[in-house]
């Protein structure tokens, strides 16, 4: 490994891919100490300190601390960059489900890359529109917690607050999507997703931190959320298997056999090779564990908001209201068992939905019949496309499985060892899967650009390749 990293920057151009990669996650982390004006950084501070060792965040505290974990924390400090990139991915995820429902943008999308930048410029238009509306949404939030100075809290200064908020939130994330471009077009590629995994990964040192602050060897701490030994040791072999897995589940595929059939022209026969078609065990990727968990802290925010308005004392709400609303509030936390009950079925419901939604088995039947490709012991056409869909809705209900089981890790490893969730979050859910998969695509896309030189890559065998070599008898 330590040879391939030589290597890369043996590479001009190479080098000056990943060096300029390297500058644009430089500049965005740089962001986050630029804090938004009016905002009183050091109650802002020990507001998410109390939430985060207390975990009784209630209504729109339980979405900041869902957002936090794509943002890089920001919004506990509050800065420019505070909504990320998520305003920009959320509308690409919406006209992405809008490009198999509209007839207009399906039109756009077989255009090719024409239509593909016209459904790019909406998708930016949609990104406005989003951070606004979350912006607004987040400066209510800090408005009404009293986060905000003293001085700008007066009628005639609100406005000014909120414009320069919104303005301020808007153009940071426009600036991240722009600068994501700019990694597709001349860094490394992927831009928008290698912001979003630094923006998780930023998150670590914090959670470290947190472990070696709580780390007691004896035991004999006086503090009730002391970790031991064994919880150490546990915690760091969970996320050695859990990664593993993570790996496995995101490269794994069934490999379906094709024959392509074989053309006489004239004296010669073209074709009749044999290859492989493959699908993803996890077809749908993180979609179904983002669409899950987000709609799961919408009851569990509405149930808490429910029992702190019922059990206010100014509340004057019945008994039978107040038992209601408190045992609803405390079964639909993050590790309970009806909350990770729904949790599981959303994410079963959500899979076989994004799979629908990305692969068509009448599209690939019919690209593979004007291919003239076939699955033996198949018929080209309806016979073959009903044959891959009952194998993607086999293969889609293991990797449904896969993902059930790495979502509710991090919330059952933190109800069971009382440790805050963002400690336990590295250990499955959303965050890791994101990065896991990005991970992988840049040692995918590093390693063509290694081999493409005649370098030998991260996942090259046997001697180590030093560059290419001249023939014998040229200069």
């Amino acid at each position: 490994m330590l040879q391939a990293v030589i290597n890369i920057f043996r590479i001009p151009e190479l080098r000056t891919r990943v060096l300029f990669t390297l500058g644009c996650l430089v500049v965005y982390r740089i962001g986050f100490w630029i804090p938004l004006p009016a905002v009183s950084q050091s109650q802002m501070a020990k507001y998410i300190a109390d939430l985060t060792e207390s975990g009784q965040a209630t209504g729109f505290g339980k979405i900041m601390q869902y957002a936090s974990i794509f943002s890089g924390g920001s919004l506990s400090q509050s800065t420019i960059f505070g909504l990320g990139i998520m305003p920009y991915i959320t509308a690409s995820i919406i006209f992405q489900l809008l490009q198999t429902a509209v007839p207009r943008l399906q039109e756009l999308k077989k255009e090719g890359a024409s239509g593909q930048q016209k459904i790019t410029e909406w998708t930016r238009y949609a990104t406005i529109a989003m951070c606004f509306i979350q912006a607004v949404m987040w400066l209510r939030f800090l408005l009404g917690s009293g986060l905000v100075e003293a001085e700008f809290q007066t009628p005639g200064r609100i406005m000014l607050f909120f414009l320069a908020g919104i303005t301020g939130l808007t153009a940071g994330s426009i600036f991240l999507m722009w600068l994501g471009e700019q990694i597709d077009k001349y860094g490394i590629g992927n831009g928008v997703s290698l912001i979003l995994t630094a923006g998780i990964i930023s998150r670590m040192p914090q959670a470290i931190q947190y472990l070696v602050e709580k780390f007691d060897v004896s035991r004999q701490s006086q503090e009730a959320d002391s970790i031991g030994v064994v919880k150490v040791l546990f915690l760091a072999g969970a996320f050695v298997f859990v990664v593993a897995g993570a790996i496995l589940i995101t490269v794994a595929q069934r490999r379906i056999p094709i024959q392509q059939a074989k053309h006489t022209r004239g004296r010669k026969v073209y074709g009749g090779q044999k290859h492989y078609l493959p699908l993803r065990i996890n077809h749908a990727g993180v979609m179904p564990i983002i669409f899950a968990t987000s709609l799961m802290i919408f009851p569990s925010a509405f149930f808490g908001y429910l029992s702190s308005a019922a059990t206010a004392a100014e509340s004057g709400a019945p008994a039978w209201w107040r038992s209601v609303t408190i045992f609803l509030n405390a079964n639909f936390e993050m590790g309970e068992y009806p909350y990770i009950i729904v949790e599981i079925l959303l994410i079963y419901f959500f899979s076989y939905f994004w799979t629908t939604v990305v692969f068509s088995p009448e599209d690939m039947a019919r690209m593979l019949r004007d291919q003239g490709s076939f699955i033996p012991g198949l018929r080209p056409g309806p016979r073959t496309a009903e044959y891959l869909e009952t194998v993607v809705e086999r293969i889609t209900y293991v990797g449904a499985g896969f993902l059930a089981i790495i979502a509710v890790i991090p919330a059952i490893v933190a109800k069971q060892l009382g440790i805050p969730f963002f400690v336990s979050s590295f250990l499955g859910g959303t965050g890791l899967l994101i990065v896991v998969s990005v991970g992988l695509d840049l040692m995918q896309r590093l390693e063509a650009n290694l081999l493409m030189r005649n370098y030998a890559g991260f996942l090259s065998r046997g001697e180590q390749g030093r560059g290419p070599k001249l023939r014998s008898g040229r200069r």
